[in-house]
């Protein structure tokens, strides 16, 4: 398999999942401004959508969307990141991966984008704060979003909610959330992955 990505993007998700589950894979860097793979061959030739991330598999075949390249990848090894497909289970997991992609995931995006203005940014980031407010009691007396095992949408969560650190957000107002990033960053396979892509802390 081959995983195409960007440093620090939602593609991290997929990549600490990879070695979370021991799965053979290789990483192919790809900017998503310039389409470009690497190599400097096409990226779009890949995903026509520009977007990391996107997984080839060794059949040729190319999966995209994160929470779908997720729940591919736990099924590989069933039971290890992810319950049984059909048990409730599964459902309370993919309730999860949901609410990541549609409401943090994307509230995200405007504080990304350059041409909006303070303002714009500053009604995004209490929309954002008020998702952190319902996530931090989530969190309450639990290690992980679904209870005591490390789950592949803990780890997508992990990835988005660290872009705090690139739009001036303080989790000190979450502490529940602040020590589940914590806690996901000190699992060995998350620093090997953030080691990989150059996402280390020095020192």
């Amino acid at each position: 398999m081959q995983l195409y990505f960007s440093p620090g993007a939602c593609s991290l998700a997929s990549h600490i999942t990879l070695r979370e589950l021991g799965l053979p894979f290789e990483l192919k860097r790809a900017d998503t401004k310039t389409k470009k793979t690497e190599d400097g061959s096409d990226y779009l030739a890949i995903n026509p959508k520009g977007s990391v991330p996107a997984l080839k598999l060794d059949s040729g075949e190319v999966l995209t969307e994160g929470p779908a390249i997720l729940q591919y990848l736990a099924d590989q090894n069933e039971g290890k990141l992810a319950p049984k497909n059909g048990t409730i289970e599964r459902y309370r997991l993919q309730s999860w991966l949901n609410y990541i992609t549609s409401e943090i995931h994307k509230g995200f995006s405007p504080l990304f984008n350059p041409s909006a203005s303070d303002q714009v940014k500053e009604y995004h980031t209490q929309l954002l704060g008020k998702k952190f407010d319902w996530l931090n009691g989530q969190l309450a007396g639990k290690a992980y979003l679904t209870g005591s095992d490390f789950t592949i949408a803990d780890a997508y969560a992990f990835v988005v909610i660290n872009w705090v650190n690139f739009v001036g957000i303080d989790l000190a107002r979450w502490p529940n959330i602040q020590q589940f990033q914590a806690r996901v960053a000190a699992r060995p396979k998350v620093q090997e992955a953030l080691a990989a892509e150059g996402l280390a802390k020095k020192g």
